[in-house]
């Protein structure tokens, strides 16, 4: 059996510290505050802790209505996460994933329900 080395298991302690400081940003046209209660409707010990919204300042550049959700900031497990709604210049799609780690298959199969409920059953496949 080999052994660690201590200079790389320093290297990755540092590194999983300095990714606690990282908050992924999730981009939506219109969808962000929706997301956002689903999400934290599925994940224990999550929350949403803000939600700023547009105001008429900007308006010709963003072109989203006054008291509209601009900015929603919660947590999913202590994970922080912001949901934009920044426009449809850019699609919500699957170029970023989250993996979910998970004890038993009971779990994973909480998980998969819920994530996948009303989504389209031809691109839901959960190995074999």
């Amino acid at each position: 059996m080999s052994t660690l080395d201590p200079q790389i298991a320093s290297k990755f302690l540092t590194l999983n510290m300095s990714l606690n400081k990282i908050t992924a940003c999730l981009w939506f046209d219109n969808q962000a505050e929706e997301a956002a209660n689903f999400y934290t409707s599925i994940f224990k010990n999550s929350s949403i802790k803000h939600v700023q919204r547009y105001t008429e300042s900007g308006q010709e550049f963003h072109g989203k209505a006054p008291g509209s959700v601009m900015v929603v900031v919660f947590d999913l497990n202590g994970h922080p996460f912001v949901a934009l709604n920044g426009g449809p210049q850019f699609k919500f799609n699957e170029a970023v994933s989250f993996q979910i780690t998970c004890e038993d298959q009971e779990e994973v199969d909480y998980f998969w329900e819920k994530l996948t409920e009303g989504g389209d059953a031809k691109k839901q496949h959960c190995g074999e």
